[in-house]
């Protein structure tokens, strides 16, 4: 007779299975150390982009921008100056192969340690000074460690070309495939901070469109803290938000479908970009145990339609971008960015609109996706 296995045995095969698929599909790149932080200096009119970083990890030392996979209580606060070479390719990251060279890959040229005062002046500082500036925030998600999301926020900002001020919130991944679940706990454990950094931007006059994209992990953890913000009756701070983007969130769908009924709908909507093909998501509900995740919908099914229509929320398939992680399909949103400013040339009213979507590429807009009506 057959016995189900014991749950710490059970446990064990989801995580081994996890940790096999996923360094199958991954492959055995090495992944790029703080080396990559150290300032060299930048070729002659290679492109910049300054980024800002609110971060719950912890600093090697007080003075220097090296951070660690330990959890900090308190945000520490930098600025980064990277470089982009002219050879770049949109949704690429060009990693240096030795040392750093601003004319052949990505290179920092210059950072600074800045405390809550400076970050806040420079972000978002109490009074207006001159034009309004828009402000990109950056969640990253699973298996990041601080130089890949620093880095994937660059390459973002490089290719959407003016989209305001990069904030990138680095939380304290672990960025080991075995390490989903301390993830998952250091995601969560980092959504009181992320509040804080919102209400610190939205309450600033300098501050105009704010932006946020949230990946993956980081999905379910911008997630929390809105849901949190509306619990707590602070309604003007995601007032001032402008658009809030969940990139395949790794969210349970009943979680999110609680989630989304508390927060309630965002203008312009909440939009949610999704890939029914993802594999890391699949991983995901594999070794969570659990059911498809949110950005693994399928805007094809009625039902995920009808219930976007009911929630005012915006799901765009965007399933016919490339990959920028191969097999895994997980981060395609990064391609995204180089359709910015046509998307941003679109009516304004084609981007309030609730309900499920096709990105086509061809054309650069979401197309509605229509079909019969859901079952009664």
């Amino acid at each position: 007779m057959l016995r189900r296995p014991v749950q710490g045995g059970y446990r064990c095969l989801r995580l081994g299975v996890l940790t096999f698929l996923a360094v199958g599909l991954i492959g055995c790149a090495s992944r790029p150390g703080p080396d990559v932080l150290a300032p060299v200096a930048a070729a002659p009119g290679v492109k910049t982009v300054p980024i800002y970083v609110a971060t719950t990890r912890k600093r090697v030392a007080p003075d220097e921008n090296v951070f660690t996979a330990e959890r900090s209580d308190t945000l520490n606060f930098a600025k980064f100056v990277v470089a982009i070479p002219p050879t770049h390719q949109p949704g690429n990251i060009e990693w240096p192969k030795g040392a750093s060279d601003s004319r052949v890959s990505f290179a920092t040229v210059d950072q600074a340690v800045l405390s809550e005062a400076g970050f806040r002046d420079a972000v978002a500082p109490a009074r207006q000074r001159g034009k309004k500036r828009d402000v990109l925030v950056l969640v990253h998600g699973f298996n990041n460690n601080f130089q890949e999301s620093l880095y994937r926020l660059a390459q973002i900002a490089a290719d959407a070309g003016s989209i305001g001020t990069p904030v990138l919130f680095a939380w304290p991944s672990q960025a080991d495939v075995a390490g989903y679940a301390e993830d998952k706990s250091a995601a969560i454990n980092s959504r009181d901070q992320l509040m804080a950094l919102l209400a610190m931007i939205t309450a600033s006059p300098q501050a105009g469109e704010i932006i946020v994209v949230a990946h993956s992990m980081g999905g379910l953890l911008t997630a929390e803290a809105l849901r949190e913000l509306r619990i707590q009756h602070r309604d003007r701070v995601i007032a001032r938000l402008g658009r809030v983007v969940l990139a395949a969130p790794d969210i349970d769908v009943e979680v999110f479908r609680s989630q989304v009924q508390t927060i309630g709908p965002l203008k312009p909507p909440l939009t949610v970009l999704v890939s029914k093909d993802d594999a890391a998501l699949r991983l995901s509900s594999f070794v969570g145990g659990s059911r498809v995740r949110a950005g693994a919908l399928d805007v094809d099914n009625p039902v995920v339609r009808e219930a976007a229509l009911k929630a005012k929320v915006r799901v765009i398939d965007i399933s016919q971008l490339q990959s920028a992680d191969g097999n895994l399909r997980h981060n395609r949103f990064v391609n995204l960015a180089a359709f910015y400013p046509r998307l941003q040339d679109r009516p304004a009213a084609e981007r309030q609109e609730s309900g499920t979507f096709l990105f086509d590429v061809a054309n650069a807009r979401p197309v509605e996706v229509s079909g019969p009506p859901p079952p009664n």
